[in-house]
């Protein structure tokens, strides 16, 4: 039984293996140029055969974007930029422009191409046109109902794919294309610099009483008039799959490897023991621990976007921007250290001794345990890991390489 593909979000080198690590089927990343997340690290030519070759070697896949809408400018160094990334071993690119298509087409016809979400595609006719040029598979728009995704897979050649976004953050423009960013900033979501002012703060300002701010909506903390909650499927993936949805896309680019991994990890047990049920001829029920661990990374609260209908005010957070942030990513397992029978980590956020620490391996279910010493790279005692990525040994048995602590910010 062919499973659909759990697709990750790479933003660096790091997240790239930690999101295969975790369980993702395939990721996406950009490179220097032409992708739609500046604020992310990307990947320069070298990264990206590094990345290609660590995902191939265990049998995932790397999709490319070159997503932006590109301007006339943009094509000076496109063709260039394209033939250097097939030459890393990337399996598809993903494109939004007819344009930059016709010239993925021309340059490298054995490459698969997806379509991107900022292509807005909402209807079978348009993937069926993507299909007759010669698109492998369309990631639909956010804007779908499930019902509607299954009419478009009705009415599409057995051979074209349909990927959709599953979880994450949530556009308050048609499908990511925006000039909000560009008016207010200048700085331009359609090529990547979106600053997001849809989680801005607003008031009312009527022209003939300059300076008065006059709330749109009464509240203390402001008003978000265009902040959506993040979107979350992780309680539907038989719905989904039923769908007929192939690639269950996951948006992150910018989050940490912390968020792409507990975020990967949680889909991957969930659409794993789907199979599972089904192989096995039972009913399959959903584990709340699942959800439990999504809840863990920073988030803005969950919707399930479009797929059940039109989102309502319920899907809005109209009191803050601000996100949720449960739990504190500490560090990561780098080795074990025989000798002294100590685990060797890197820190990334301070803790100290006494702290209760959680274990998210990639694989296996989480655990808990309290730091009751812990050494520097030196072997002195210490009592506290102030320092950014500072190596610290913390005795106990070994535990999996690529293993995340995080401590409760409770």
């Amino acid at each position: 039984m062919k499973k659909v593909e759990l697709l990750a979000p790479a933003g660096n080198l790091e997240k790239l293996k930690m999101a295969i690590l975790y369980g993702a089927d395939a990721v996406y990343l950009a490179g220097k140029e032409f992708g739609l997340r500046t604020a992310s690290d990307n990947f320069s030519f070298e990264e990206m055969e590094e990345g290609v070759r660590f995902a191939h070697e265990r049998g995932r896949k790397v999709y490319l974007t070159m997503n932006i809408i590109p301007h006339n400018e943009d094509f000076n160094n496109a063709e260039d930029f394209l033939k250097k990334a097939v030459a890393t071993g990337i399996d598809a690119v993903i494109v939004s422009d007819p344009g930059l298509f016709t010239m993925v087409k021309k340059t490298a016809p054995q490459l698969d191409i997806h379509v991107s979400t900022q292509a807005n595609v909402t209807n079978t006719s348009t993937v069926n046109f993507w299909h007759s040029i010669g698109a492998s598979r369309v990631v639909l728009a956010r804007e779908l109902s499930l019902k509607e995704i299954r009419e478009i897979r009705a009415g599409i050649p057995e051979d074209m794919e349909l990927e959709a976004f599953v979880h994450g953050a949530m556009c308050m423009s048609y499908s990511g294309r925006c000039l909000l960013s560009n008016f207010m900033t200048g700085r331009n979501a359609n090529k990547g610099d979106c600053a997001q002012p849809c989680r801005w703060k607003y008031h009312l300002v009527e022209e003939k009483r300059p300076g008065e701010y006059f709330p749109i909506e009464e509240s203390e903390r402001g008003t978000f008039i265009f902040n959506s909650k993040d979107l979350c499927m992780i309680r539907h993936i038989p719905e989904l799959i039923n769908s007929g949805i192939v690639s269950f896309k996951i948006e992150g680019r910018v989050k940490s490897s912390f968020y792409v991994a507990t975020v990967v990890k949680a889909y991957r047990d969930a659409i794993d023991a789907y199979y599972e049920a089904k192989k096995a001829g039972t009913e399959f029920k959903f584990n709340e621990k699942w959800y439990e661990e999504i809840t863990k990374v920073s988030n803005r609260d969950f919707t399930t976007g479009f797929f059940f209908g039109k989102p309502n005010d319920n899907d809005h957070n109209y009191g803050t921007s601000s996100y949720l942030r449960s739990y504190s990513f500490i560090g990561i397992i780098k080795g074990y250290d025989p000798e002294n029978k100590h685990i060797i980590v890197e820190q990334r956020n301070k803790f100290n001794t006494g702290d209760r620490v959680e274990v998210l391996p990639p694989e296996g279910d989480s655990f808990d345990f309290v730091v009751t010493r812990m050494f520097d790279a030196e072997g002195n005692i210490i009592e506290t890991a102030p320092h950014p990525q500072m190596e610290v040994r913390i005795p106990m048995d070994e535990l999996p390489v690529h293993s995340l602590l995080r401590k409760s910010n409770d």
